[in-house]
């Protein structure tokens, strides 16, 4: 009897030793997993690094001194890059411009000169790159090379190509048009919920023509409650994605738009008015015309239309482009307005 009772109490022994030895492989194989879950997600995260957060505020007067290094620099010795020199300073300032001019723009550019290169000087500059990307995505493109076709001063009959330098993007407002517009970034917005305004919003009549700022592909054209008719337009690089609200009512767009287009920097997309803040289309529930133009950066695909947007504050980069305006001229047949000088 005792001898059975023993062998009981032994194979009841190996039972609960294999239960627990699967137990423990069992967990141990779980851990296993969560610990490739865990690298494969950190392999993810460290492939998907982007910037998520970019706050421009670089002033009018130092965007114009950076500039003018640039414009003069063309063709000379040391080739200077606006870019360059805003994401220095930016670097030693911490993104603080607090002077509405930079005397470590001005020291930089000197020490370019006597023949240092940027690489040494940014070399210890510990979030440069940071600066260089998130300005790059800002102002890329802005500056370059491009040709203007005119017509000969000799020949009215005969169109002559001129090659020059500098800004070759434009006011979003045609030359010739008044407006006015403050610093309004961030303002509160009730209409539909309470929110921060995300633009800069330019003043002027019914009617004014709006010009594309950038080259791009037209991502969005249509009826939106809060902005009425409106246009989105992205940059070829991806980094830019403008944002035109508040058009025309009857007649918000360029007839030759449509999704897809390809539009040049320059080209007329559409015209100033008020629609907008109805879920009923081609309605004016704006009560003062005027143009809300914003700038969302993308670094990566998930940002766009998402809460992870980036919207940036375009009031002195619109200030900015007032140096270079589109004329435009007036189809008196389809009363469509057109750019007057053609760009490549």
């Amino acid at each position: 009897m005792k001898f059975f009772m023993k062998r009981k109490r032994f194979i009841t022994c190996l039972i609960l030793c294999a239960i627990a030895l699967s137990a423990i492989l069992g967990l141990r194989a779980s851990l296993q997993q969560d610990i490739d879950y865990i690298q494969t997600s950190a392999n993810d995260t460290e492939q998907k690094k982007y910037i998520k957060w970019v706050s421009f505020n670089v002033p009018y007067e130092v965007l114009d001194q950076a500039l003018t290094y640039d414009i003069n620099s063309y063709e000379k010795k040391v080739k200077l890059n606006w870019i360059e020199l805003l994401a220095c300073a930016a670097a030693k300032n911490g993104g603080n411009f607090a002077a509405k001019r930079s005397s470590e723009l001005d020291h930089l550019v000197k020490r370019l000169n006597n023949g240092e290169k940027l690489s040494d000087i940014t070399q210890k500059l510990t979030y440069y790159p940071y600066f260089l990307e998130a300005y790059t995505a800002v102002l890329g493109g802005f500056v370059g090379e491009y040709t203007v076709k005119k017509k000969s001063p000799d020949d009215e009959h005969k169109v002559i190509s001129e090659k020059r330098y500098g800004l070759k993007v434009f006011s979003p407002i045609a030359r010739g048009y008044s407006f006015s517009h403050y610093d309004d970034f961030g303002d509160s917005r009730s209409y539909g919920y309470r929110r921060r305004h995300l633009g800069n919003d330019l003043m002027g009549n019914i009617g004014t023509p709006i010009i594309a700022i950038e080259s791009g592909v037209v991502e969005a054209l249509g009826w939106n409650r809060y902005g009425g008719w409106r246009i989105g337009i992205r940059s070829f690089d991806g980094l830019r994605y403008y944002y035109y609200a508040h058009l025309r009512k009857n007649h918000p767009f360029n007839s030759n738009l449509k999704l897809g287009s390809i539009v040049s920097a320059g080209d007329v997309i559409g015209y100033l008015g008020m629609t907008g803040y109805s879920t009923k289309e081609n309605v004016n529930n704006i009560t003062t015309p005027h143009l809300h133009f914003g700038m969302q950066l993308v670094f990566d695909e998930s940002q766009k239309e998402s809460v992870s947007e980036i919207w940036i504050n375009v009031y002195n980069i619109v200030r900015l482009l007032q140096k270079n305006r589109s004329k435009v001229i007036k189809d008196p047949k389809t009363k469509e307005y057109n750019r007057a000088i053609e760009i490549k």
